[in-house]
């Protein structure tokens, strides 16, 4: 920067230029935005020192990562900021943001300068430009590619000649364009021949009607919770609700789920709580059982969603097909690793985590897309997050449940509580959160399930009473009994402190959930 500050002396602009960091941000990743500021910083400062003119900020993706960068800047000088995100041949960013809203929101973030570069060549970019000048009062930056890259004996090679670009340059700055010039692939003698092309020119004044630029572009009100479901309505109005927990089965036949849903229906459970591949084990898809319940039982579901199987682009399409199938209430989970199950070297995707999942959500609820787009009527998701009363590490559990709850969660429901009082003891610390919390309760059948579930099954701890409790028994019927007999008590004991209980079917057996429930006759 230094030398680019000597050669150019006074008659030449220098700019200092800044990307993306390459991480995802919270709630999509783990990186805070303060952090995000300080490394923008870091990068910022430096350049100041070394006498630049203006900052520009070039080929970001995320809308939230380029605000944070233009904040970052305007927190340590009061140079001219240019900023540039890039889009694809669809005119979208990766995150799907639409040229006009980039436009609209670039333009209230405080640059000075609003534009487009690289990933694209000269005649996509022109068609960008067309559209952006709708929607912004501030002059625009234009900086394609040289054209689409062809690889050749492994190397990237641009082929758009000095004579095309130029051309697209006179047409650049005719649609309003104020500055051009060029990205990868770009030479010194593209860059000569585009000054020629357009050192002469006066492009003709053009009428543009600029549309009046929002900072906050709100979409339709999003519908209140007691609106969203029974299930929520119920717990809103702060009725008891009673799930109990069903897991897909092995192949492409449903009759025994069905039969089994139609007992609890009988026996007025609320919903059916449908694991996602839990443990990472193939099942059938949570969300095509769900579908079936609903409509061959009418009971309502609440679905299992995990992180683990889907990018981005997917979990935006499953959550708009899930919508569409009628199914509203949601727990959003990060998912247990492949290595656990079936197919222990599968790839996980992970692109966002449980806090991520509940972002996407919340904005499709308030009728918005990944990329800031109105999307319509918005969804009615009755958001449901996992919490485990037994973390390891508390501090963290709480502060990751925080984030959830920051994100847009509605409700929780617990890890499997085995022990009174490290339930109260958890209860106490989220009480502050004032968020609906339905208690995961799993009746132990014998030694082997109770060993199994504190061993093997992520965020279930069983403590040694238990544990000595279930070894007394001296057959498998005792062992049932005592552990149908411990899950009764943890649901007398926290009853008062929930506002549901979420009872387990080990085995897919239903007669042991419903034995377990028969304990709310004598509360009522």
């Amino acid at each position: 920067m230094k030398i680019a500050r000597e050669a150019a002396g006074e008659d030449v602009y220098v700019a200092g230029g800044v990307g993306p960091l390459g991480i995802k941000i919270e709630p999509f990743g783990h990186v805070k935005p303060s952090e995000v500021k300080d490394a923008f910083k870091e990068q910022i400062s430096p350049m100041i020192d070394a006498g630049i003119d203006l900052i520009i900020f070039e080929t970001f993706q995320d809308l939230r990562e380029i605000r944070l960068a233009i904040e970052s800047a305007r927190e340590i000088c009061n140079l001219p900021i240019i900023a540039q995100m890039t889009v694809d041949e669809d005119l979208a960013t990766i995150y799907g943001t639409s040229v006009k809203t980039l436009t609209r929101k670039l333009t209230a973030s405080g640059a000075d300068i609003v534009g487009l570069n690289c990933s694209v060549g000269p005649k996509i970019m022109l068609s960008a430009l067309e559209e952006m000048v709708n929607y912004t009062d501030k002059p625009i930056s234009i900086l394609p590619n040289a054209g689409l890259p062809q690889s050749i004996d492994g190397r990237n090679i641009y082929l758009s000649s000095d004579e095309y670009l130029a051309e697209y340059a006179r047409r650049f700055v005719e649609a309003g364009a104020k500055i051009v010039g060029g990205c990868c692939g770009t030479t010194p003698d593209h860059i000569k021949s585009m000054r020629k092309s357009i050192s002469s020119f006066r492009p003709h004044k053009k009428n543009i009607t600029i549309e009046k630029v929002t900072v906050h572009e709100k979409g339709p009100e999003p519908v209140k919770a007691e609106n969203k479901s029974k299930f929520a309505r119920k717990i809103v109005n702060r009725e008891f609700v009673c799930s109990v927990e069903m897991v897909p089965p092995r192949g492409i036949n449903c009759e025994k789920a069905v039969q089994k849903a139609k007992i609890l229906f009988e026996k007025h459970i609320d919903s059916i709580n449908i694991p996602d591949g839990p443990r990472a084990l193939s099942r059938m898809g949570a969300p095509y059982l769900s579908k079936v319940l609903l409509d061959e039982v009418g009971i309502e579901p609440v679905l299992h969603y995990t992180a683990r199987d889907r990018n981005l682009l997917g979990i935006m399409s499953d959550f708009l097909g899930i919508h569409a199938l009628g199914i509203r209430n949601m727990l959003l989970i990060t998912g247990d690793p492949p290595k656990m199950g079936d197919f222990p070297d599968a790839t996980a995707v992970f692109d966002v985590d449980s806090i991520g999942l509940v972002s996407v959500m919340n904005s499709l609820n308030n009728g918005m897309d990944l990329g800031g787009n109105l999307i319509g009527a918005p969804t009615e998701y009755f958001i449901g997050v996992g919490v485990n009363p037994a973390a390891l590490d508390m501090d963290k559990e709480l502060e990751r449940f925080e984030q959830k709850i920051q994100a847009g969660a509605e409700y929780a429901i617990t890890q499997p509580v085995f022990e009174q009082e490290i339930f109260f003891n958890f209860i106490d610390k989220v009480k502050q959160y004032n968020i609906p919390i339905i208690a995961g309760v799993w009746p132990l059948i014998s030694l082997r399930n109770a060993e199994f579930m504190n061993n093997e099954v992520p965020g279930a701890t069983v403590s040694d009473k238990i544990m000595n409790k279930m070894r007394s028994a001296k057959n498998k019927e005792e062992a049932r009994e005592i552990g149908i007999e411990i899950a009764r008590e943890t649901i007398r004991e926290i009853y008062k402190d929930v506002s549901g209980i979420q009872v387990s079917m080990p085995f897919n057996n239903v007669k042991y959930p419903i034995e377990v429930l028969e304990v709310l006759k004598e509360i009522d």
